[in-house]
């Protein structure tokens, strides 16, 4: 499974804020659209993204307040990334490495969508319970021959 596969499913919605915006205008869209990140971009250029770890990292480094802290400040600039032909294995791996739970998708330079650990999670699962689902129905096809009884449903 691709990182297209989730992108496919999931759609093509994107939250994004310059680095230049008040932090605590990104706060409010991130409470409104009830999302975890924003893609920081500038010049149509990915540059960082900010997510609620960067957030509240800040307000910490800040005595509880956000100010007039700019995104700039308070964004991941280097952020981990993949593409849309990622295999979902090699994105897990490289999440859990670096504890990031969102991941912008790119293609070269463009921005394609951002993937959660989430989404990564449910694809996982709906793929295992696909699997588990056609092995039981094999199970239950297997042909019995004249020596074999019957075993009982799964």
């Amino acid at each position: 499974m691709k990182v297209s596969d989730i992108l496919r499913v999931k759609g093509n919605t994107l939250y994004t804020v310059t680095p230049e915006e008040p932090l605590v205008r990104a706060i409010e869209v991130m409470a409104e659209k009830d999302i975890g990140s924003l893609v920081v971009m500038e010049h149509g250029e990915l540059v960082g993204m900010l997510t609620f770890r960067e957030v509240i990292l800040c307000i910490v480094k800040n005595g509880g307040a956000v100010g007039t802290t700019l995104v700039r400040t308070a964004m991941d600039d280097h952020p981990l990334t993949c593409t849309a032909e990622t295999e979902l294995d090699e994105v897990r791996r490289m999440m859990l490495d670096r504890h990031a739970r969102y991941m912008p998708v790119m293609d070269r330079r463009m921005l394609m969508g951002v993937i959660s650990l989430y989404d990564v999670a449910r694809a996982v699962v709906d793929s295992q319970n696909f699997e588990n689902r056609m092995l039981k129905a094999y199970i239950r096809d297997w042909p019995v021959t004249g020596d074999e009884q019957p075993s009982a449903q799964l």
